[in-house]
């Protein structure tokens, strides 16, 4: 009798259990053990479709622009010459995707346009020359203009700068200014003519270099004087993309795959952030 007194006496100590509060760590602890998760429905068949049509909408610009591209347009022809005394200009004879260009004081103005090259509408012969005057208004000189491009894209043929990156090296490039540089690809061309017993180490000959190669030229002759005008002449013969200032030569570049046809055969003044200014262009087949 004494022990169910002690078994009575412990049930009657116990706490008696309050009703579940909704949130409570016990609560939920039950939910969670007694309700099984179960995975989200995913988008329907129409939902689908909505969201494709929304993705579709956003990039139809690019996808147009991809499919449907043609050749830029074609207004003036070669042999051409510029004095920009008339500020219409660069509206009938030019064309560019941004950048404030205009003529001031008889000159064009580039005010640092980020490479959104201002495309003269002429196709170029094969082998032709180009001049015209500069000058840089900036510290960084960073002089720059593409020759056998799209009529569109920077970077779409050859790219020369006088005095890039903060004035401290000048180059011509081919489709990319940050390219790999022309020595690091004949050393590359030397250990793969190593590695196959010695044979020719020519860039194209050990595939080094194709026909969609990132390249580019460097020297460090002397940087860009602010204020100073310079007289540059680009021309090409054959192969050989030849570069002088001042009637003196400057760089050159003999690429082994020329880029040339449609698609290379436009000339853009450009620039990156120095505000130069151009002016007396002339442009005659060789």
């Amino acid at each position: 009798m004494g022990q169910a007194r002690r078994k009575e006496k412990n049930l009657e100590s116990r706490e008696p259990q309050g009703p579940r509060v909704e949130g409570s760590p016990s609560a939920d602890a039950e939910a969670g053990a007694t309700v099984a998760w179960k995975k989200p429905e995913g988008l329907s068949r129409r939902g689908w479709a909505v969201l494709a049509a929304v993705i579709v909408l956003i990039q139809f610009p690019l996808i147009h622009y991809a499919l449907f591209r043609s050749e830029a347009a074609a207004t003036v022809s070669v042999p051409y010459q510029q004095d920009f005394s008339d500020p219409a200009v660069v509206q009938r004879d030019f064309f560019s995707t941004g950048g404030h260009w205009r003529v001031v004081n008889g000159q064009l103005l580039s005010p640092g346009v980020k490479n959104n090259p201002l495309w003269l509408q002429a196709k170029l012969p094969r082998d032709v020359a180009v001049e015209f005057d500069v000058r840089s208004e900036s510290q960084e000189g960073d002089i720059k203009a593409e020759i056998f491009g799209d009529g569109t894209d920077h970077a779409s043929g050859y790219i020369l700068i006088h005095g890039g990156w903060n004035n401290s090296l000048s180059i011509i490039a081919r489709l990319d200014e940050h390219g790999t540089s022309l020595e690091a690809l004949q050393r590359q061309a030397r250990r793969v003519a190593e590695k196959n017993g010695g044979t020719s180490a020519g860039l194209v000959e050990t595939g080094v270099f194709r026909k969609g190669t990132h390249m580019r030229v460097e020297a460090r002759p002397y940087p860009v004087e602010i204020g100073r005008t310079y007289r540059w002449r680009i021309e090409r013969r054959g192969s050989l993309l030849r570069w002088f200032i001042d009637g003196k030569p400057f760089m050159e570049f003999d690429d082994p795959i020329p880029l040339e046809g449609k698609g290379h055969d436009r000339f853009g003044f450009s620039s990156w952030e120095s505000q130069l200014f151009f002016d007396n262009l002339k442009i005659e087949p060789l």
